[in-house]
């Protein structure tokens, strides 16, 4: 992905992010059920992030066995999340349109990457393995292969720097708590 892609994406969040917040209604219930799923999201990239080694082997354990791109099925998971928890079934359409335009593109252009990075075992694993929508089995690499199984690293988790995501989503959540409960008020639109 090039570094304009790149921006267009991060400046289209931040846009669409400000938005949201301003037209946001959460309550109670949607603050909790969009909670719950944003907890799910984080478990998920969380996850990920701590099998990832960015650019030098092929993740194919951990959630990585049971879908290509874990940590953007976390990432729809916040999203949607944060959208049910905003209290306004619209958010969950726009950031439907948004996450199939924007990851979409960024889902192929990371296969087509990784298929020249990693030619031997990522054929197979590609084969194998949905590249969103989970399997319900955990895939396993052919005998011989030579593609490592890994577990969960602390250690790569922050190498990763997936704690930003986290600290993202908590800070969000409590904003929306706080205009949930009267304490942030602004304009209406």
């Amino acid at each position: 992905m090039t570094a304009a892609a790149r921006s267009l994406r991060l400046w289209l969040a931040w846009v669409l992010g400000i938005a949201f917040f301003w037209m946001a209604r959460p309550g109670a219930e949607s603050m909790w059920i969009g909670g719950a799923i944003v907890l799910a999201g984080l478990v998920v990239r969380g996850w990920a992030a701590g099998i990832l080694e960015k650019d030098r082997e092929l993740a194919v354990s951990g959630p990585y066995a049971f879908t290509r791109n874990p940590l953007y099925v976390g990432s729809f998971l916040l999203g949607m999340g944060a959208a049910v928890a905003g209290g306004r079934p619209l958010f969950g359409v726009v950031f439907l349109g948004y996450f199939a335009l924007i990851y979409g593109a960024v889902m192929a252009h990371e296969r087509a990457g990784l298929e020249v990075r990693f030619r031997e075992g990522y054929g197979d694993y590609r084969d194998s393995v949905p590249g969103f929508l989970p399997r319900l089995s955990p895939y396993r690499p052919p005998p011989g292969a030579g593609i490592e199984a890994r577990g969960f690293s602390l250690r790569r988790y922050l190498r990763n720097r997936e704690y930003e995501a986290a600290l993202g989503a908590v800070g969000g959540m409590v904003l929306l708590a706080l205009k949930a409960a009267g304490v942030l008020r602004l304009p209406l639109p």
